[in-house]
C-alpha cells in the first residue's frame, strides 16, 4: 500500500506542478493522461471522463474530459485569486469525477443526477490513496460536493442548500469555481453566468443577516 502511495504521490505532483504553473494546463494534462505513468496511478480513473458524454445542449464542446480541461483552464487565469490554489486547481480537476458513475439516459437525454455528490465520495477514494492530509482532502471534497451550488442558488432550484455548503466551504472559492465551471463550456453566455454569480453572492449575503 505505501509503495503504491508513493507512486500516487509522484503523479499527484507532476499533475500539480502543471496546474499550478502552465497558463494552459490542458495541454500537459491532456498529453500527461495518455503515459503509462498516468495510466498505472490511482488517477487514471479521470480517462472515463473521456468515455463520458454529456447534454450537446449545456455542454456542446463534447465529453466531461473535454469540458474538465476548459475548466481548468479558465481556473488556470484566476487561481492567483484563489485563497489556496493547489485545492482550487485540484477541485477544478476533479469537479466532474463524479459524472461516469451518476451517467443516464432518460427519454433520450443525458443526465447526470447527484454527480456532486458522488463526485466527492470519488474524488475522496483517490486522493485518499496518496501521502496529502486529511484537511488538504477535505478542502478539495468540499469544493467538488459543492460546486452546483451556485446555480442551484442563483435560480431558486429546490436542491440549494446554502446553510450546508457554508458549513464545509468558503463561499468565494466555491463561487470562483463556480464561474470557471459555467466559463468552461462553448457558446457560453458569460453575461449570464456573471450574474447568477452575482446573484449567489447577493443571497449569500442575505442569508448571514437573517441569521
Amino acid at each position: 500500500m505505501e509503495q503504491n502511495k508513493d507512486y500516487n504521490d509522484k503523479v499527484l505532483k507532476t499533475i500539480t506542478d502543471i496546474l499550478l504553473e502552465e497558463e494552459k494546463p490542458s495541454i500537459q494534462l491532456s498529453q500527461y493522461s495518455e503515459t503509462e505513468e498516468f495510466k498505472q496511478s490511482v488517477f487514471s480513473f479521470l480517462n472515463r471522463l473521456k468515455e463520458t458524454e454529456q447534454s450537446k445542449k449545456h455542454h456542446p464542446e463534447g465529453n466531461v474530459w473535454i469540458h474538465t480541461l476548459m475548466v481548468v483552464d479558465e481556473a488556470a487565469q484566476v487561481r492567483n485569486q484563489s485563497k489556496e490554489p493547489d485545492c482550487f486547481m485540484w477541485g477544478a480537476l476533479l469537479h466532474d469525477v463524479g459524472k461516469p458513475d451518476t451517467f443516464r439516459i432518460r427519454k433520450g437525454k443525458i443526465t447526470t443526477y447527484d454527480h456532486d455528490k458522488v463526485g466527492a465520495k470519488t474524488a475522496r477514494r483517490l486522493l485518499e490513496q496518496t501521502s496529502q492530509s486529511e484537511e488538504w482532502i477535505n478542502k478539495v471534497c468540499a469544493l467538488v460536493r459543492w460546486h452546483m451550488q451556485i446555480l442551484f442558488i442563483a435560480k431558486d432550484m429546490s436542491f440549494a442548500d446554502l446553510e450546508g455548503m457554508k458549513q464545509e466551504v468558503d463561499l468565494d472559492e466555491i463561487a470562483l469555481l463556480g464561474t470557471c465551471d459555467r466559463m468552461g463550456r462553448l457558446n457560453v453566455n458569460r453575461r449570464e453566468v456573471l450574474e447568477d454569480i452575482k446573484k449567489f453572492r447577493v443571497k449569500s449575503k442575505m442569508h448571514n443577516k437573517k441569521k
